[in-house]
């Protein structure tokens, strides 16, 4: 067997415990994955001094190296100028990373990324593989330095023995993009179950970070309009962020202390059971890649009410498999009260959309990776 040195060089912050290194539990499970057919790992990413908390995970592999540099970003001058002082370390690291390397591995978008993107020029003939957990839709407004990451991974004269792993099926790509998905449950987790009938009270969750972008107030809005309109309701929000507090008070302005509950950050086995009971997914977010929460509640039978963004119209069928919204208070009840006035469609949807969820296992998933290293 010949000996794979993996170079990985990310955005995520990490942590140290106990001479361990400790990610975000999502992301860290997949590199776990990633890591199981190589013999050496050099990760080059930024270090916290602070210890894990609830939703990191630590990597499972007894020869990792790790590589820490400075996180960066441009939003004021004191940070800009901070940053030219700590660019040429980055580069320096990243380049070493790539040079010792078999393959090379990028997670993108981010600012590293960015500079990754940039130095992987510097080896076109090294086996590299990104992964792009952002959004891809060439349509759609982000960043300028998204766009031009996007476009140098995209460019084969830049970018060549890459593959790059990206959500959705986009037309006019280059022969480095490979769609690609991700995925959360084992096939032994798949149980016998049928759609849930709609009964009062119904059962909604969210499940994400609170946060802007994801729009959980909306959700909490939504939740007062149907109870206003005389329905017995009931959301759950799973997730910890800074708009914690403003839905804290509009729970209390409004009296939703048993229509509301917020749940914070839980493990991954409360949310499973937390799907298995809802009826309905709301999400509203402004900006994803494949958003978990979206095929996990699927996978259980819980029907999405969501945001066309990026390749969410694909996991959801064109709306085969729930329904796409914008984020209107006024659609969003009228896309409900359609499914209340059409059981029958909420059942064929929800079996729809476990059918297609429950395809994507982390058996699958790993078998695909091993593909790619």
């Amino acid at each position: 067997m010949e000996t794979m040195k993996f170079a990985l060089i990310t955005h995520v912050k990490h942590s140290i415990k106990d001479s361990q290194y400790y990610g975000y539990a999502p992301y860290v499970y997949e590199m776990n994955l990633w890591f199981k057919k190589v013999n050496y790992v050099k990760i080059v990413a930024p270090l916290s001094d602070q210890l894990p908390t609830d939703i990191d995970t630590v990597y499972k592999h007894s020869n990792i190296v790790f590589n820490p540099i400075p996180s960066f970003h441009l939003k004021d001058w004191k940070s800009r100028i901070r940053t030219i002082v700590v660019l040429p370390k980055i580069f320096y690291q990243i380049y070493k990373a790539m040079q010792w390397a078999d393959h090379i591995h990028l997670r993108c978008p981010g600012n590293i990324g960015l500079l990754a993107a940039l130095v992987q020029i510097l080896f076109p003939n090294k086996p590299k593989t990104a992964k792009y957990a952002g959004n891809w839709d060439p349509n759609s407004k982000q960043p300028w330095s998204y766009r031009l990451q996007k476009w140098i991974l995209n460019n084969t004269f830049l970018t060549k023995n890459m593959q790059v792993l990206v959500y959705g099926n986009w037309p006019n790509q280059s022969n480095n993009i490979k769609p690609f998905f991700t995925a959360t449950y084992h096939e032994n987790e798949i149980i016998n179950m049928l759609p849930r009938v709609l009964t009062e009270p119904l059962q909604f969750i969210f499940v994400g970070t609170l946060t802007a972008n994801k729009r959980p107030l909306i959700c909490v809005e939504v939740i007062h309009l149907l109870k206003q309109k005389g329905y017995l309701v009931q959301l759950e929000l799973y997730g910890e962020g800074y708009e914690r507090h403003h839905i804290e008070n509009y729970i209390l302005d409004n009296h939703l202390q048993n229509e509301v509950i917020l749940k914070g950050n839980v493990s991954k086995e409360t949310l499973k059971k937390a799907y298995q009971k809802s009826h309905f997914l709301l999400f509203f977010s402004k900006s994803e890649g494949w958003p978990k929460s979206v095929s996990e509640a699927m996978f259980w039978g819980c029907v999405p009410v969501t945001t066309p963004v990026s390749c969410v119209p694909f996991m959801l069928g064109y709306g085969s498999r729930g329904t796409l919204v914008n984020a209107d208070r006024a659609e969003i009840i009228n896309a409900i009260e359609n499914y209340l006035n059409n059981p029958e469609r909420y059942q064929e949807h929800a079996q729809n959309a476990m059918e297609w969820s429950q395809q994507f296992t982390l058996e699958k998933f790993e078998a695909a990776i091993e593909k790619l290293v």
